[in-house]
């Protein structure tokens, strides 16, 4: 057996130096506004994107790879080595039709295609991403394809993802709520705290007046599910370093961290929370 090779897509937002270091081909999905499109973490930065998101007239939209975007990646890299595993790490299949088109170029493949691994996260941002590093790390270490895929399903089954929103518009706008829920909860301060299903799917698991208490009420979640059990910590942010920090020391402060790491939230998910989006993705070490 070959060398395992790891494939992912823009929305793990895994940093730039973390996927050279490891080696991890990414292909990127696109955002558009209006008619100008844009590559996802490779010609539009968070940076950017997040400034244009707050004054543009036009709201972004975001379009997935095709298979053929997904066989040109597969066949340059079977062509290094035809022996070699391809574990490709997808968004989750109910947010995007990404893991799909992973899926259907791995049949246009045909014999070649066995040599391909199409994940489906269930998870989005660095919940998907931290699969995908720990994937290259098992990887690199010399684990088996079954060990790497063992490792990725525990580390998914105990990590718990929390996103705290700034404002309610543009999960309104993405037809994640109405815009009658959305207008309330603006004029009444609501901040609603988003998890994700097992599945993937986006889910509003309480809701709070005002970031503190909203922070208040995520620690109080993760102690309930960790308790003092060791974990690790990724902290993730868009434009808002002060939420992002308290939140983080938040956590610290009630929780057993044993390590951290950081990330920003991209702009295909950026597209759909907005600016000033906030997450902590904890799982067990």
């Amino acid at each position: 057996m070959g060398k395992i090779r790891i494939v992912t897509d823009s929305t793990a937002d895994i940093p730039a130096e973390l996927r050279e270091k490891h080696g991890i081909t990414m292909i990127s999905l696109k955002v558009l506004f209006g008619e100008e499109v844009y590559s996802d973490a490779v010609d539009l930065t968070p940076e950017e994107f997040y400034a244009r998101l707050k004054t543009s007239p036009v709201m972004p939209t975001t379009s997935q790879p095709s298979p053929a975007d997904f066989v040109e990646v597969y066949e340059s890299l079977l062509q290094e080595d035809p022996e070699g595993p391809i574990l490709s790490f997808h968004l989750a299949s109910v947010l995007s039709g990404t893991y799909q088109a992973a899926t259907i170029a791995k049949s246009m493949l045909e014999e070649a295609g066995e040599h391909i691994h199409v994940i489906d996260s269930c998870s989005a941002s660095y919940g998907h991403g931290m699969q995908v590093v720990l994937a290259a790390e098992m990887a690199e270490a010399g684990a088996s394809v079954e060990d790497i895929l063992a490792a990725v399903a525990k580390r998914k089954e105990s990590c718990q993802i929390y996103f705290l929103v700034d404002t309610l518009d543009y999960l309104q706008k993405g037809g994640r709520i109405g815009k009658a829920a959305a207008m309330i909860g603006s004029l009444l301060n609501i901040k609603p705290i988003l998890s994700l299903e097992p599945s993937g799917a986006v889910t509003s698991v309480d809701k709070a007046r005002g970031s503190k208490k909203a922070m208040a009420k995520i620690v109080e979640l993760l102690k309930n599910h960790f308790g003092n059990q060791a974990v690790g910590l990724i902290v993730a942010g868009t434009d808002d370093e002060v939420i992002r920090d308290e939140l983080e020391a938040r956590v610290k402060a009630e929780l057993n961290v044993k390590e951290v790491s950081y990330t920003t939230v991209g702009t295909v998910i950026g597209t759909h929370t907005g600016p000033g989006t906030s997450a902590v993705f904890l799982y067990k070490v």
